[in-house]
């Protein structure tokens, strides 16, 4: 839908987001994978949540850390899929101008938050890995928590300034989105009016939200693993990685996907390839990530079959 302005330009109220409209045939079968998805990981991140808050032993700076990274990955798989479907259904759809503004607004939060969250966890295994010896005396409660709060606090809010800019721009032209959701750069592409502020405060924060954070990790890193070399024996050394193993793979598929699709996209890339990509930023991670730290865990895997036979004698004994 389109209104006219006072000098007599078409404004652009709503926007049609394309899909896989490509991909006629196969819509169905996508569209049920994406829900089997969709639920499994909903399920398996608000299950490892209660599983971690209700066992004692997983009550430390990093399971709280983790907890938080899975309803990180709820929201933002939750902000995408939905609608996502209902796409897939209709062989694209419509969404209205405020509706696409807080998609970006909470996809770009979520993200964002995922950033902070994953970096204040390389510092809890710095930590707990490069100083063990002061690790119960620095990542206190009172500490952890504040760090939880901080990331979702920033992320959540720090965001606002570049999303009320974009919300400002004047949209004119058409208002087709060939995307799977309402995201950064093919609403740019859209807007008529100049975006060269939208981009200074974009470069900013991405400088504080993505770079600053990605070099934080790197060095807490480097640390890490210059230490585990420094362990004499071999059993040391596998034990002290394996406590950062997980994480590390985490961050490394996170921060591969976003690059990817926003740091250092293909020039030659398809308009679908993109839209894969995408789908492994936004579908897939929260996917994986509760996957990867139930595989690669001990405490979660032994907590996990605590609480099994715990049930199983329960109902046993009804």
């Amino acid at each position: 839908m389109t209104l006219l302005d006072g000098n007599n330009l078409t404004v652009v109220t709503e926007f049609f987001l394309i899909g896989f409209q490509g991909l006629r045939n196969e819509r169905l079968l996508l569209f049920s994978l994406l829900l089997v998805i969709y639920c499994w990981t909903i399920s398996m991140n608000f299950f490892l949540v209660a599983l971690v808050s209700t066992n004692g032993n997983l009550h430390t700076p990093m399971y709280f850390f983790l907890t938080q990274l899975f309803i990180n990955d709820i929201l933002l798989i939750t902000d995408v899929v939905p609608n996502l479907l209902h796409i897939l259904l209709t062989d694209g759809a419509t969404i209205a101008f405020i509706g696409c503004i807080t998609q970006l607004c909470f996809f770009s939060a979520s993200e964002t938050c995922e950033c902070l969250l994953l970096t204040v966890m390389s510092y809890d295994r710095y930590v707990a890995i490069c100083i063990p010896l002061r690790y119960s005396s620095i990542m206190t409660s009172t500490y952890y928590v504040k760090l939880a709060i901080t990331s979702w606090v920033v992320g959540s809010s720090i965001i606002w300034i570049g999303i009320f800019t974009i919300s400002t721009l004047t949209f004119c032209g058409s208002n087709i989105i060939d995307h799977l959701y309402c995201d950064l750069l093919p609403l740019l592409d859209l807007a008529c009016s100049d975006t060269s502020l939208v981009q200074l405060e974009l470069s900013l924060l991405s400088t504080l939200l993505v770079l600053i954070p990605s070099i934080i990790i790197v060095i807490s890193y480097i640390n890490i693993i210059v230490t585990i070399l420094r362990i004499p024996s071999s059993t040391g050394r596998q034990k002290a990685f394996s406590t950062c193993s997980s994480h590390l793979i985490v961050v490394s598929i996170f921060y591969w996907t976003m690059f990817s699709v926003y740091v250092f996209p293909s020039r030659g890339q398809s308009q679908t390839i993109s839209k894969i990509l995408s789908l492994l930023y936004t579908v897939f991670t929260p996917l994986i990530n509760p996957i990867i730290y139930t595989l690669r865990n001990k405490d979660i895997s032994k907590a996990l079959d605590e609480g099994i036979h715990k049930y199983i004698k329960y109902f046993s004994l009804t």
